[in-house]
């Protein structure tokens, strides 16, 4: 009797989406590229194999941190902005990574943490040489020179071409991940760019399914509500694309037979 009336008020649970991608179309989504031109240029090549014999419309699409912690930060850009897969539509997110280049460039003083997470191998990329994170009264310096070095073509690349999110069929593709319980048009920019722990212990439904990066795991991570692809291709050697076609969900990773 007791447990009747508890289910009565208890809320009911909101089913998982099932995952959808309209038919005759296929999306590629790649995982934190962190700087490793190399294998970017490898998945690219695999992806290209992939799609080949598929006749409908492809869709790439990058979720964000294309530079810091590997060595070829610039390369990797250049690399996007040359356009290798040029019979597929792009998207492309913006990372915490590339936020925290442009907050450096703005405001190196609040910013200045960057240097420690990534920033010294991405300004060695820019031809900055770095050998050791400097003090604060040098790091309004470092940022002129950075601000006078970045291609404008990397600048317009990272502040108008990436977005912080972008909607397809029933996937909610983003850099890190979102605040359960907040819909979709309520997310923060820095929720979509930082959040991990809330979003990565949630069991609930998002009312989509959400492709992130951000978060590294040694195998990607295909739950019901979320689907996370960083596999910390610096360090591994492994960069993950997510192949969703219909309703299949496949994977095509670097460094795998």
């Amino acid at each position: 009797m007791f447990t009747d009336i508890i289910k009565k008020f208890q809320k009911p649970k909101t089913p998982h989406v099932t995952p959808y991608v309209p038919k005759n179309e296929r999306i590629y989504s790649i995982g934190d590229i962190h700087g490793r031109a190399d294998l970017l240029e490898e998945l690219h090549k695999q992806i290209q194999k992939d799609a080949k014999p598929h006749k409908g419309k492809k869709i790439i699409v990058y979720l964000g941190d294309y530079i810091d912690r590997g060595e070829q930060s610039c390369q990797v850009i250049d690399i996007l902005l040359d356009n290798p897969l040029k019979d597929f539509d792009q998207v492309y997110l913006r990372g915490n990574h590339e936020r925290a280049m442009l907050d450096f460039i703005d405001f190196p003083g609040a910013a200045a943490a960057w240097l420690s997470f990534g920033g010294k191998e991405a300004l060695n990329s820019y031809g900055i040489p770095l050998a050791h994170i400097p003090s604060m009264q040098h790091v309004g310096e470092l940022a002129k020179t950075l601000d006078e070095t970045l291609p404008d073509t990397h600048r317009e690349f990272l502040t108008r071409t990436c977005v912080d999110s972008w909607q397809y069929g029933s996937y909610y593709f983003v850099h890190a991940g979102i605040r359960p319980g907040v819909p979709l048009e309520k997310q923060t920019q820095e929720d979509k760019l930082w959040i991990r722990d809330e979003f990565l212990g949630s069991t609930i439904s998002h009312g989509t399914i959400v492709v992130h990066g951000h978060s590294i795991s040694q195998v990607p991570e295909l739950l019901p509500n979320r689907i996370g692809i960083d596999t910390g291709a610096y360090a591994t050697g492994v960069l993950t694309s997510l192949v969703l076609e219909g309703e299949d969900q496949r994977l095509i990773q670097t460094g795998k037979a």
